[in-house]
């Protein structure tokens, strides 16, 4: 029921928006203020916390922020409708299939060539380079059974699948292109799948309730629970690397911004990523101060400063 009803709020937010209802939150901004939308994820806050306290720091502007959003479709109509001028992660795979409507991209720089050119084409935006991480649906296992048999990738687990219980998020199950029927296309079938909440799947892993489980791979939870991220060496998921989108209009009012882009390309691996939402959600660390601790630890990635990446 849980999950029926937030996909029922998503809609609703959606239908709000195309009716002419703003995002809220939005009343007292100015046009010098850049208003930055992120995800109900600690991930996406995080990294609009970076991105606003990097702005603020190096130009005129201030920043306002719309947490909390649905989906990557309601920041999307947000960018459309201008009561966003930035969202501080858009995952290509999602967007491909999503704003842009198109068929999946196995090859992760190529996904970006799209999302690049078709924002820029189709909607005047800047779809800025990877930050260095995806959040990618991950088929992961124990460091103890990975250390015991030697896996690192998920072809070494089918030696051992048909004895193997596979926990997967509920959604996956049925979910067409890189659900579970195209997972065992590509690579074999696990002797059985049971399908659960995905916040049950970490720890009926850490349990040993199931031997293998789907996770999104910067999950701070990987870390608590000490798993092992095995290599998609078939390359089945599409890539959802992330990455920072802007509105053109605003870029050309504050071109610095395209600095604080570049400068953070490839900056943040998804391990940094992983520690970054294990301090927010396993710590309960605020993630606006998680960001400002991982940008001092970093010199803010000023390119003056000695020592930094």
């Amino acid at each position: 029921m849980k999950r029926i009803f937030t996909k029922i709020s998503i809609l609703f937010t959606i239908i709000l928006m195309l009716v002419g209802c703003s995002l809220p939150g939005l009343a007292e901004t100015s046009k010098d203020t850049i208003k930055i939308g992120s995800l109900a994820t600690s991930e996406s806050e995080i990294m609009a916390h970076i991105l606003a306290i990097l702005i603020e720091k190096e130009t005129d502007a201030t920043t306002s922020q719309v947490t909390k959003l649905g989906s990557s479709i309601v920041q999307h109509q947000g960018m459309i409708r201008g009561d966003l001028d930035m969202t501080s992660t858009r995952y290509t795979g999602t967007d491909i299939a999503g704003a842009l409507n198109m068929e999946p991209e196995k090859e992760p720089a190529k996904a970006l060539e799209i999302v690049q050119e078709e924002f820029k084409k189709q909607f005047d935006q800047t779809w800025g380079e990877t930050y260095g991480f995806e959040n990618s649906y991950s088929v992961a296992v124990t460091k103890e059974f990975a250390e015991e048999n030697d896996i690192e990738t998920v072809s070494d687990l089918e030696p051992f699948a048909d004895d193997l219980r596979f926990g997967v998020d509920n959604a996956w199950v049925n979910r067409e292109g890189d659900g579970y029927k195209g997972f065992t296309e590509t690579y074999f079938d696990f002797g059985d799948v049971f399908p659960m909440n995905i916040g049950l799947v970490y720890q009926a892993a850490n349990s040993g309730n199931m031997d293998v489980v789907l996770a999104y791979s910067t999950d701070g939870r990987i870390k608590e629970f000490d798993l092992v991220v095995l290599e998609d060496d078939k390359y089945f998921f599409p890539p959802y690397d992330a990455s920072p989108v802007i509105n053109n209009e605003v870029l050309e009012q504050y071109p610095e911004i395209e600095d604080i882009f570049k400068r953070l390309e490839n900056q943040i691996s998804t391990e940094d990523m992983q520690e970054l939402n294990y301090r927010a959600d396993v710590e309960k660390v605020n993630p606006k101060r998680v960001a400002e601790e991982f940008l001092e630890e970093h010199h803010y990635f000023s390119t003056d400063e000695e020592g930094v990446n």
